[in-house]
């Protein structure tokens, strides 16, 4: 392998900046690019734009594979312009065409939820709008299971700000019950500031924290703990996984990323 094949490699493989392994070879910026030039001739790209696309192919297929093959155009976008490409979705996506190149599917995700029909019932405040204009407006929460190799099951739980998408608390524990709950909440609450920030006087607009109707929510534990904080409880209807679907879609991704 060339000297210049091996930068090229470094780069497209392993998105190490070419300028940096130049520096270290002891070979010249200019002289790499030189190399390019005569490699793309050769391969009969003799136009400007054969050459850049070529390019934003290696690119794009090299971001697909760092993402291990999960991220759409719509995300690739964001990958690319940390290599310092700036490139419409509809040109990322005209080059993942081209390249056979499709995003994997995240898949529906089990749910832990159990109802209880004699708990209190809460209004859906949300209604599938998983917007906010401002942080602590809207919360949103759930629980999954998280396999380990040792075959002991796990749960985690979350609190996700809809404003900035932030992970605001997480807790995990060997249940899902309204304990686990209760930590993560408290974690969102900590890393707000605490109570007096989310919640300053009965004038101001409370957070909205909205979850499925699972009996972990509906739990007087829970409840209680959400009345003492001045959160506002809001639930999605049974059965219905769009309710929640910003939560919902956090786990998903989570399981296909992180645990798969």
């Amino acid at each position: 392998m060339s000297v210049a094949r091996f930068i090229a490699d470094q780069r497209t493989k392993y998105r190490v900046p070419h300028t940096i392994t130049c520096v270290l070879l002891g070979v010249s910026v200019s002289w790499f690019y030189k190399w390019i030039t005569r490699a793309e001739s050769a391969d009969g790209l003799h136009t400007d734009t054969d050459r850049r696309r070529a390019r934003l192919d290696t690119a794009v297929a090299a971001a697909f594979t760092a993402a291990k093959g999960l991220h759409g155009s719509p995300r690739l976008i964001a990958d690319l312009r940390d290599l310092g490409w700036e490139v419409s979705e509809k040109t990322v996506a005209h080059s993942m065409r081209r390249q056979g190149l499709v995003a994997r599917q995240i898949k529906r995700r089990n749910g832990l939820t159990k109802q209880d029909k004699t708990a209190p019932k809460f209004p859906d405040l949300v209604q599938r709008d998983f917007s906010a204009a401002a942080p602590d407006r809207k919360w949103v929460g759930d629980m999954t299971e998280i396999p380990t190799e040792c075959g002991q099951k796990l749960y985690l739980a979350t609190v996700l700000d809809l404003y900035s998408r932030r992970l605001l608390g997480a807790a995990m524990g060997l249940h899902p019950d309204a304990d686990l709950a209760c930590a993560a909440i408290k974690m969102a609450v900590a890393a707000r500031g605490g109570r007096q920030v989310i919640w300053r006087d009965e004038q101001s607009e409370r957070v909205i924290f909205h979850t499925d109707r699972g009996s972990t929510y509906t739990a007087h534990a829970f409840t209680t703990l959400c009345r003492q904080l001045g959160i506002r409880q809001s639930m999605g209807r049974v059965g219905s996984c769009f309710d929640n679907a910003a939560a919902e879609a956090f786990f998903s991704s989570l399981e296909w990323e992180v645990l798969s």
